[in-house]
């Protein structure tokens, strides 16, 4: 993630996820951002100045009487200087106090004063569960979403209070992965994006099976990148240890049977399909129904494979996609002679765009190198963080289908 350059004005209110908040100014100085903390008096009974002063680098302010500004006027200089302003916590009250217009303290008053046409103002509400579903708080939250505001959403879990439900604040990377899709473009804005990701497992017996060694990393960072984009995104995800891209629909398969009937399930109103997943080419003929046991001088038992469906050029053949109403781009992931064998693929499945990448340097890793493969050839893209290369490939995709449209 990448704030690089952005003032952010945190605002905290009263609340006991204001502990949330000291890791959320961690997290927001991590990835670039400057940060500058306001909070209210409420806020200071959770958590102290000096805990989120040592955390953004800078004082914090408390009171629309602080003397640091030479006018004293820090409601209009803190708007004005910040990229956004970010409430989390925002408490029920505050919310109220927005919507009403009641700024008889620093935060509401500088969040009032803030330039609503420059300055967004993103809200990370939390509070007990029945204070969260109440009708005021819902109607209040409502006006201060259609008043300009971003209402983020809420977690659903154990609350401070003893109860179990929604109205818990977002998790620190929760708000920082909305913030940042927040200053992304949106150059899919509207399209639905269909994509598989990671392995496929293909048993062998009750406990055994065969896969191989993708991570699924570059398939969720496109999702995200996707997401970020506008797109509205669902992920076909096989067998990974990954937590699901924020705001992605997904769908866990195990074989390659079970991914090409949750894509054939969701092909039909999709306008881009991306098959970055590494299906088995081939799964065993029969699965036995109890464990292999191990043969007399340990030799394993014969296996007959039969070949796997292929996913990527059933899509391809669809009348959307031979009509150019649907989008179809493909990974390769080879060990070498990278670009004769992406060419090969890309030809063999009918596409206008394949990813290519050498596998055994990227399985597992954070970062990656990619060439595109098209009719024009091979375009290498240097390497690079993953959630980086797929941001450039979701601008390039967005601007293959702005120009076909």
């Amino acid at each position: 993630m990448d704030l690089s350059g952005k003032h952010i004005v945190l605002g905290l209110t009263g609340g006991i996820a204001c502990y949330k908040s000291a890791e959320l100014c961690r997290l927001l100085v991590k990835v670039g951002a400057t940060v500058q903390v306001v909070m209210t008096d409420a806020a200071c009974e959770f958590i102290t100045p000096v805990t989120m002063q040592a955390l953004s680098g800078r004082p914090v302010y408390r009171s629309q009487w602080d003397a640091r500004q030479p006018d004293n006027m820090p409601h209009i200089h803190l708007a004005r200087a910040a990229d956004a302003i970010l409430i989390a916590p925002c408490s029920a009250d505050f919310a109220a106090r927005l919507v009403q217009g009641r700024s008889d303290e620093l935060l509401s008053l500088m969040c009032i004063a803030r330039p609503i046409d420059r300055v967004p103002l993103l809200l990370a509400p939390a509070m007990n569960r029945e204070m969260w579903i109440h009708p005021a708080t819902q109607r209040n939250l409502a006006q201060a979403a259609a008043d300009g505001a971003v209402v983020l959403g809420v977690g659903n879990g154990p609350q401070a209070c003893g109860e179990t439900g929604d109205g818990r604040m977002l998790e620190p990377a929760e708000i920082l992965e909305e913030l940042e899709s927040f200053f992304q473009p949106k150059p899919l804005s509207g399209q639905r994006i269909l994509l598989t990701a990671g392995p496929t497992f293909e048993p062998i017996d009750p406990v055994r099976g065969i896969t191989n060694h993708s991570s699924g990393k570059m398939g969720f960072a496109i999702a995200r990148a996707a997401r970020q984009a506008g797109a509205e995104v669902t992920l076909v995800a096989g067998p990974v240890a990954l937590p699901t891209p924020r705001g992605v629909r997904r769908i866990d398969i195990q074989s390659a049977d079970d991914m090409l009937a949750a894509v054939q399930a969701e092909i039909a109103s999709a306008r881009v399909f991306i098959a970055a997943a590494a299906v088995a080419d081939w799964r065993p003929a029969a699965v036995s129904e109890r464990k292999m046991k191990k043969a007399e001088g340990g030799l394993p038992p014969a296996l007959t494979f039969v070949e796997n469906p292929d996913i990527l050029r059933a899509v391809a053949l669809l009348p959307q996609a031979q009509a150019g109403r649907l989008y179809c781009v493909g990974f390769a992931a080879e060990s070498h002679d990278l670009i004769e064998n992406a060419t090969a693929k890309r030809l063999r499945k009918g596409i206008p765009l394949l990813v290519g990448n050498i596998g055994p340097t990227a399985f597992g890793q954070d970062d990656n190198q990619l060439v595109l493969i098209d009719d024009s050839g091979a375009h290498p893209l240097p390497r690079a963080s993953k959630q980086s290369l797929a941001r450039q490939l979701i601008d390039e995709i967005a601007r293959r289908i702005a120009a076909t449209a």
